[in-house]
């Protein structure tokens, strides 16, 4: 720095800063100790005692108004009226206050079905990951722990220290808008997977959360619909999902759906909630309710309902009244601060406050990748046109809504924000900037790519005829708070399809899909690959596999049918006219449903229901095709407390592949149970001409019935029949056995 042309200011401002710096690395030499915190040594502090034993010790300390503070949310942006600790929030769905002088957080919430939602608020980036369904179709438990762990450590580095993810409603209803959320059809498979999910995301210290408990299976009428379904149907399917996914994840939290059940709405069902959450099952987290889902105080509490979310229009004054009238008494209202306490010493958000950072962003993409390309289905692959030859392909038509651009996403309070754009609005279409146009360039530098939007199908199909291949994206958009009017993919998509693969018959359809759809050209076309929604990486993934880098190992997570006429109910029932529809609408205590869907397939969900109706589909569940084959042999069943099954599986092809060998199982005639049922299975990878024997320990419980009068699980003695092959419809080994 030249001092003789540098005015006195400056001169003194570079003193001031010399003075600064020497002064930070003095104090950088001796820092001042922070003083404790007046909590430090409290008792409850001792991470050697329970999470039970701590939170018993700081109910001890709480003032009343203290402990109705933990049993609601002080509100979320755009929720009603602003709440006076509004402030206090992070932007997210909710919060719940802390006390700051015994050291207890706040419960800072947000949204995080397939990714951390509403980012751009804070001015920070969440990763997408692909659709829970999606994700489902890997049937791997480590893409679930990857899943969840990612989440986790996003959410933390945004300031949050709880998840509102965790959905595993069973898919009774495909046309369902929030069927992407969940997990698929199988309660087995989607316990599992959200499970392992949740205890990993469990893992960095947030609050794990399963949902939406339950049989909320459609979106129509959500908050006026009373889902009718009988005690064993319902603990064998619906709530068997959830049974499993609390035993493998230990959630702490558990939400509660909008709709009723049997008469009574779920956040204030006594059966539900009490009877089998928290006495059969064991369950020591706390429940909240689903965001303006609470309809009552003495019932609500009474029931089983910790929390009422996101505000207090019933566990706020009303329910202090209510303690004090001698309506609720102490034990009640201590037993619901003490699982919200419970929860947050298990959770580790005591013991490791929140330290807002940075996000892996590249970590994210990579991870998000990974799952896709775990999760992508091939569904149809004619005379091998796939993967495709980068020697012999000189031009190739990419057609398609936004195929030069991005891929679509779920919608509703799942939506995660794009990257560099604000917070979109609730039922916009957001498309995430991965581009299958410039994937499959880089792919294949030297062939001509061209792109068209296939908004007139006539042009896309004059493009096509003059390419070597063409590659179709088509996408179906759904939402919470909507289904849809049939499995149909929209705007004249089929019509484009069919368009195109008439001119030209090597067409490859991919699918960007939340639930099955129709497929009147399937005949049309050379191959059929499901990508479901696919997240911040999507194209890339879609890429790899096109190409043949990744071999597809991907298996539907739910069946494909043939058309609405074949499911149990051909038509979605709908709420009456003065219905408030998805909108959460206030009520006083003692408020009914308004209309009701009786689920009088009991049993039988998905492939269960075809297989007992002996209707034909369009792809069954479990299906998925490889660039390889699979071969089965030399199976063996081994009764015992948990009965063991073995085979072999050989890779009968020329590449290396992954082949999710499941096992299903026949009970015998007198459980009256459908024909079969998943019970177990196994990714297997296998390098050309390997084999390898597999062997699957089984669940009794996965063998056997519920019985209703005695509440319990019963296996029924006679002979069980075991299968096992590559989806619910090709299953070449079986072996009979007599259980007792």
């Amino acid at each position: 720095m030249n001092f003789r042309s540098t005015s006195r200011n400056s001169i003194l401002a570079v003193a001031v800063l010399t003075i600064s710096v020497a002064s930070s690395f003095v104090s950088a030499q001796n820092p001042r100790p922070h003083p404790e915190p007046p909590y430090a040594h409290a008792a409850w502090m001792n991470k050697d005692l329970s999470p039970d034993e701590r939170a018993d010790l700081v109910m001890k300390e709480l003032t009343l108004d203290e402990k109705i503070d933990f049993l609601h949310g002080q509100g979320m942006p755009g929720w009603g009226k602003p709440k006076p600790n509004y402030y206090l929030g992070n932007g997210g769905a909710g919060f719940v206050l802390g006390i700051e002088r015994l050291g207890i957080p706040f419960i800072q919430m947000s949204d995080a079905a397939y990714g951390v939602r509403s980012s751009a608020m804070n001015g920070r980036y969440s990763t997408a990951l692909p659709s829970n369904l999606g994700a489902a179709a890997s049937w791997d438990t480590e893409s679930a722990c990857d899943y969840g762990a990612l989440i986790g450590r996003e959410l933390r580095a945004q300031g949050y220290n709880m998840t509102l993810g965790g959905g595993v409603n069973v898919t009774r209803e495909p046309r369902n808008g929030r069927t992407f959320e969940y997990q698929g059809e199988d309660p087995i498979l989607a316990g599992t997977l959200v499970g392992n999910r949740i205890k990993c995301e469990q893992a960095q210290h947030v609050i794990g959360d399963i949902k939406h408990y339950a049989v909320n299976d459609q979106e129509s009428g959500r908050n006026e619909v009373d889902s009718i379904i009988d005690k064993r149907s319902m603990r064998e399917s619906d709530l068997l999902a959830f049974e499993i996914g609390i035993s493998v994840g230990n959630p702490q939290a558990v939400m509660c759906s909008y709709n009723a059940i049997n008469g009574d709405y779920a956040c204030e069902n006594k059966y539900t909630l009490t009877d089998v959450l928290k006495k059969d099952w064991g369950f020591k987290g706390f429940v909240l309710s689903d965001w303006g889902g609470t309809h009552s105080t003495i019932k609500a509490s009474a029931a089983g309902l910790d929390n009422e979310e996101p505000g207090e229009n019933f566990y706020g004054d009303a329910y202090k009244k209510a303690v004090e009238d001698g309506k609720i008494s102490q034990a009640e209202l201590d037993d619901h601060v003490h699982r919200v306490l419970r929860a947050e010493f298990a959770a580790g958000l005591v013991d490791n406050p929140i330290q807002k950072s940075v996000v892996d962003v590249m970590g994210g993409l990579e991870t998000a990748q990974h799952i896709e390309e775990n999760s992508i289905v091939l569904l149809k692959n004619s005379n091998h046109i796939l993967p495709l030859d980068r020697n012999s392909i000189k031009s190739i038509a990419v057609i398609g809504d936004h195929a030069d651009m991005g891929m679509i996403s779920g919608g509703g309070s799942a939506q995660v924000d794009p990257p560099g754009g604000t917070n979109p609005p609730w039922l916009a279409h957001v498309w995430f900037p991965t581009s299958p146009q410039k994937a499959i360039s880089a792919k294949i530098p030297p062939a001509s790519i061209k792109f068209n939007s296939g908004a007139d199908p006539a042009a896309a199909a004059a493009l096509a005829r003059t390419c070597d291949v063409a590659i179709v994206f088509v996408d179906q958009w759904t939402s919470e708070g909507m289904d849809l009017k049939n499995l149909s993919l929209p705007d004249n998509q089929d019509a484009l399809i069919a368009a195109v693969a008439a001119a030209n018959p090597k067409t490859v359809v991919v699918l960007e899909t939340g639930t099955a759809v129709k497929m009147p050209w399937l005949d049309q076309v050379g191959a059929v690959a499901e990508a479901w929604y696919s997240g911040s990486r999507g194209a890339e993934a879609v890429a790899n596999v096109l190409f043949g880098d990744v071999n597809p190992s991907g298996k539907l997570p739910m069946t494909f049918p043939r058309s609405e006429a074949d499911l149990p109910h051909p038509t979605v029932v709908q709420p009456p006219p003065h219905s408030q529809g998805a909108s959460p609408v206030m009520r006083t205590e003692g408020a009914k449903a308004s209309f009701s869907v009786h689920y009088d397939e009991g049993l039988k969900v998905g492939y269960k229901w075809y297989d007992a109706e002996k209707k034909p589909v369009l792809f069954p569940f479990g299906f998925g095709l490889s660039y390889t084959t699979f071969a089965y042999s030399d199976l063996h069943v081994t009764p015992g407390a948990s009965t063991n099954v073995t085979f072999k599986v050989t890779n009968t092809g020329s590449r290396a592949g992954i082949e999710i060998a499941e096992i299903y199982a026949a009970l015998p005639a007198s459980a009256q149970e459908p024909p079969k049922r998943l019970v177990g299975w196994s990714r297997v990878s296998l390098a050309p001409g390997e084999s390898k024997e597999v062997s699957v320990s089984i669940d009794p419980k996965y063998l056997s019935i519920f019985d209703v009068d005695g509440n319990k699980w019963k296996l029924v003695p006679g002979s069980y029949s075991f299968m096992v092959g590559g989806s619910s419809q090709d299953l070449p080994l079986s072996k009979a056995v007599s259980l007792n």
